[in-house]
């Protein structure tokens, strides 16, 4: 299995690029809502909680039971994780008296701490908050500071907790950080033990044994919608299982003009087996004389399924049905893009595969596994997640 670091995510702006730091150092990561931490197997080498909008001192501020997490594994508090730990456990956190916000230069670095372990004396960091730590908790000690924050770095103290646990009050992951992915680098695989071994490619490979399992020798039906995901997720899946895949890309009449024959002429090049609908007049009818915008993607998404399932029943020995990979789906009855739903029954004698590349592999990595898959021998895929093509004016 893939040793992987946790991502709590209590709603940062920055919580994407934490994410997007961790694979650059080519370990696999996942971002969680701060509130449905799942078990934590043995994949699960270290945690991060992110920043956050809220603040700890609010009365309906994100709240995580920490006794679920620290001791458990490897923590590293970033920003809003850093007061949550510091307010949680007996710290003192309080409204700075103007916000924090921009370069400041680390001091009082110590010589032989992991996680500042090469980060020189000075270095340039970038705050970005509203409360600060005024007083550690009980068994933690102080990192480092800047001229304006007393504490910009803690750690509890060796053998406080099962696990180390390591917060800063700056975000590492921004370039205005100039020694972050140093810091980031060394939770990772100094604190947290990973390998570091994970690439794009080594995702593609794990995955296309999970959907060979899972489709075996039936076929598939997906629903494209133009874009980068579903055409990675086309592409991907054209190489696990060849010819047996087929695709539908319907013009709902509300594409880009000329789009939907654009698109066509490109995924003739790539070799995928793909039908054009045009149903242009169909959604057209429907949609006429409705104005209110949720009751335009209700009659949307509806109609789309009608075409699917129309289109579909022209298809034999049809096993199973796959679109696109735009969205998480954790449950057949969940919302898609656009807010449409797609109940099971709606694709009778079709058993689906829900298998997510999200969170594993979010958008800036889609891309990349495109161009891999394109040069990767047939062996190699990636996975596919449950929505539906569909932009809407």
């Amino acid at each position: 299995m893939t040793e992987k670091i946790l991502i709590l995510d209590f709603g940062s702006q920055y919580t994407q690029l934490i994410a997007r730091r961790v694979r650059e150092l080519n370990t696999y990561c996942e971002i969680i809502p701060y509130n449905k931490l799942p078990e934590l197997d043995d994949t699960v080498k270290g945690i991060i909680l992110s920043g956050s909008p809220f603040s700890v001192r609010q009365e309906d501020a994100l709240r995580l039971d920490l006794k679920t997490v620290i001791g458990k594994r490897p923590v590293l508090g970033v920003c809003y994780g850093a007061q949550l730990i510091a307010d949680s456990l007996g710290g003192l956190v309080q409204r700075s008296e103007k916000r924090e916000y921009g370069k400041a230069a680390l001091t009082k670095i110590p010589s032989n701490g992991a996680l500042l372990q090469g980060v020189p004396a000075d270095s340039q960091v970038w705050m970005s908050h509203g409360d600060t730590i005024t007083q550690l908790p009980p068994q933690f000690e102080l990192l480092a500071s800047t001229e304006s924050v007393e504490v910009a770095a803690y750690k509890a103290k060796d053998g406080a907790f099962e696990h180390p646990v390591y917060c800063i009050q700056f975000h590492p992951e921004v370039t205005h950080s100039l020694d972050g992915m140093t810091i980031l680098r060394n939770f990772v695989y100094n604190i947290a033990g990973c390998k570091g071994d994970w690439t794009p490619a080594h995702f593609i490979e794990e995955k296309i044994a999970e959907l060979r399992k899972t489709i075996g020798n039936e076929r598939v039906l997906m629903g494209l919608s133009g874009g980068v995901d579903s055409t990675v997720a086309a592409e991907l899946l054209h190489k696990a299982i060849g010819d047996r895949l087929v695709c539908f890309f319907v013009d709902n009449g509300l594409l880009r003009k000329n789009e939907f024959a654009e698109v066509l002429e490109s995924y003739k090049t790539m070799g995928l087996n793909v039908v054009g609908i045009d149903a242009r007049q169909r959604f057209y009818d429907e949609l006429a004389g409705a104005t209110e915008p949720e009751k335009k993607r209700k009659i949307i998404g509806r109609v789309f399924i009608e075409v699917f399932e129309d289109e579909a029943k022209r298809i034999s020995d049809l096993g199973l049905g796959i679109a696109d990979s735009a969205a998480p789906i954790r449950n057949p009855q969940s919302a898609i893009r656009n807010q449409m739903a797609w109940p099971r029954h709606h694709l009778p004698r079709c058993n689906r595969v829900c298998i997510s590349t999200r969170p594993q592999c979010h958008h800036q990595i889609a891309p990349q596994c495109g161009r891999l898959a394109r040069h990767l021998k047939t062996e190699n895929c990636g996975a596919i997640a449950l929505a539906v093509q569909g932009r809407s004016a």
